[in-house]
C-alpha cells in the first residue's frame, strides 16, 4: 500500500512538472508600427548561416508570428499570408528550448504540444541551426482543401508554405533578425513529438535568431 502511494504521488508530482513546462503563452499584440520601409527591407532581405541563441521578447515573439500568419482582418478572420481558396492550411509551429508550441492566431496564444528542445530534430543534419533561439515549422494540414486529389493538396501546401516562409524572412529583413526558409529536418520523428495527423504534412522550416550585437 505504502509503494502505490509513492507512485501516484511520483506520477503527479511528474505530470505537474510536464505541466509547468507547457503552459501557454499569451501572446502580445502586433506593434504594427515597427520595422523599416517595404522595399529597404527587401533590399536587406537574406538567408543567415549564423544563429544565436538568446531568448526572444515576448513582444518580438509575438510580432513575428503575426507577421508570419496572424489575422489582419478580424471581421473575416483572413491573414496576413494568403493561402489556396482562403483554406488557411498553414499551421505554424514553434519549437524553442522549452518546447514545441502550435500558434493559433485567433486567439493570438501558443499552446503546448510537446515538452523539452526539439529544435535538433528540426535542424535534422545541419546541427548548427539547432542554436537558433527558436524555429518557425510550418505544416500544412491537406484535409482543409475542399477539392483536388492529393497530389495537387499538396503543390497548393507548398506554395502556401512559401508564402508564410517568405513573410517570416521579410519580417525578419526590417526588424533586424536572421533567418532562413529550410526544407531539411527529421520529418519522422517530427511526425511523432508533434503528433501529426495523416493529413498534416511538414513543408519548411524558418530558424530565427537575433544579429549579433
Amino acid at each position: 500500500m505504502k509503494k502505490t502511494i509513492i507512485y501516484i504521488c511520483l506520477m503527479i508530482l511528474s505530470g505537474s512538472l510536464f505541466a509547468q513546462g507547457t503552459k501557454a503563452i499569451v501572446l502580445n499584440s502586433p506593434d504594427l508600427k515597427r520595422g523599416l520601409p517595404v522595399m529597404e527591407a527587401l533590399s536587406l532581405r537574406a538567408s543567415a548561416s549564423e544563429f544565436n541563441d538568446k531568448k526572444l521578447s515576448l513582444q518580438d515573439l509575438s510580432d513575428l508570428l503575426w507577421a508570419a500568419n496572424g489575422v489582419n482582418r478580424k471581421e473575416n478572420g483572413k491573414r496576413t499570408a494568403p493561402s489556396a481558396m482562403n483554406s488557411q492550411d498553414i499551421d505554424v509551429y514553434v519549437i524553442n528550448e522549452e518546447g514545441a508550441y502550435l500558434y493559433d492566431a485567433v486567439g493570438n496564444v501558443l499552446n503546448p504540444v510537446a515538452d523539452g528542445d526539439q529544435r535538433g530534430l528540426v535542424a535534422g543534419s545541419q546541427e548548427k541551426f539547432a542554436k537558433a533561439a527558436v524555429i518557425l515549422l510550418m505544416v500544412s494540414d491537406i484535409s482543409r482543401f475542399k477539392s483536388g486529389d492529393e497530389p495537387s493538396k499538396l503543390s497548393l501546401a507548398a506554395y502556401d508554405a512559401g508564402i508564410v516562409s517568405q513573410n517570416i524572412s521579410i519580417f525578419c529583413a526590417g526588424t533586424g533578425f536572421n533567418t532562413r526558409p529550410r526544407a531539411t529536418m527529421d520529418f519522422e520523428k517530427l511526425r511523432s513529438v508533434l503528433h501529426l495527423k495523416d493529413t498534416q504534412h511538414l513543408m519548411l522550416n524558418n530558424p530565427v535568431s537575433y544579429q549579433k550585437e
